[in-house]
């Protein structure tokens, strides 16, 4: 009896695995996955780039005499225009070396004027006279740079801006040439960002020179500046180690927002045509590698290496390693390994990329 239970059990052990003479077959239900083939489009991207914003004129004023600094006539960070007086370098100096050489100089023209009169009236040679006007010309000439270094005393604004910092306090002394400020004309900025070569060769086969690339500044507090910029200038060389180029794009500041030396990032909107885009979460990434899953007619999955050109915030646009045929796993990623077997469910792709609510042409 004990045999026979024992016979019995073994039966229906196999019985219940779908045995049958002592075999074993085991089928697993394959999982049913999302998929889609990449959809063939124009569309418009963004890209975003680190810049360094710049007035379009910033200057360094200097002391060209040599004193104590007596007067400051503005301050730090205050508006100025044009021709205001701002500092002032112990000017007493100067003025009484201008007053002397006014004396000299109308001394000379005195004795000019004696010897034109004995030249006219034949008493004194023609070269007396010759000597006469020359030394009033040198004494007009002494006069002329003394007038010069008294202006150098007063520095004033050259053109209208905001002041900067102050590197010498009223009495300090001012050596010749040395550094008393910064001036800015804020009026517009200059916002500087470096493009790859291979984007720089598509910007230039793509437009015209008239054609100026528009862009928009991100500020540092992520708000989106509201003038719109554009690209008036690119650098002459390229810069070998990083293999960028210097754009140049041109901001209006009506309200005085910007400031000289500000940062932030340019964003710049290009149309791709004939873009081949995909879902950007069907993408993953190994060891910097970007990388999708594929599908075959059979449904066996494999690993797919992919290049990326450009990313939106739900799309990406592949520039090798797919193509049209091919059918991408959307979801499920981590749910099958390199080999497994699934039931493809094909999605619309048009009706998929316009879910995803990214502006797509």
């Amino acid at each position: 009896m004990r045999n026979v239970l024992t016979t019995l059990g073994i039966c229906s052990l196999l019985w219940s695995t779908g045995c049958e003479g002592g075999s074993t077959e085991v089928r697993r239900e394959l999982p049913h996955l999302p998929v889609m083939h990449p959809l063939r489009q124009e569309a418009k991207i963004t890209k975003d780039y680190v810049c360094q914003i710049r007035a379009i004129r910033h200057i360094e004023l200097r002391g060209l005499a040599r004193g104590y600094l007596e007067h400051v006539h503005v301050d730090e960070g205050q508006h100025v225009k044009a021709g205001q007086l701002m500092f002032e370098i112990m000017p007493r100096l100067y003025q009484a070396e201008v007053g002397k050489a006014k004396a000299e100089a109308q001394f000379a023209e005195i004795e000019y004027q004696n010897t034109q009169r004995l030249a006219s009236s034949k008493i004194v040679a023609p070269s007396e006279l010759a000597l006469a006007k020359a030394k009033l010309d040198k004494a007009n000439a002494a006069l002329a740079l003394d007038q010069v270094h008294l202006d150098f005393t007063q520095v004033k604004a050259p053109f209208d801006g905001i002041m900067g910092k102050f590197n010498v306090r009223p009495g300090g002394l001012v050596d010749d040439g040395e550094l008393l400020t910064t001036v800015s004309d804020n009026h517009e900025m200059w916002v500087y960002f470096n493009v790859p070569e291979a984007e720089y060769l598509q910007y230039k086969r793509t437009r015209l020179e008239s054609d100026r690339m528009k862009v928009h500044l991100v500020m540092a507090d992520n708000s989106v500046y509201e003038h719109e910029g554009e690209v008036t200038a690119i650098e002459a060389d390229f810069n070998n180690e990083t293999g960028n180029i210097a754009f140049r794009a041109t901001f209006p500041n009506p309200e005085g927002l910007m400031r000289h030396g500000q940062t932030g990032k340019v964003v710049v909107d290009a149309t791709v045509k004939d873009a081949l885009v995909i879902p950007q979460m069907a993408v993953f990434e190994i060891l910097d590698k970007k990388f999708v899953l594929v599908a075959d007619h059979a449904g066996q999955v494999s690993s797919r290496e992919i290049r990326i050109s450009a990313q939106m915030p739900d799309l990406v646009v592949v520039s090798d390693g797919l193509t049209e045929a091919d059918q991408v796993l959307l979801e499920g990623q981590r749910k099958v390994n390199e080999g497994d077997f699934i039931v493809p469910k094909l999605q619309d792709p048009v009706q998929l990329v316009a879910n995803l609510k990214v502006y797509a042409e």
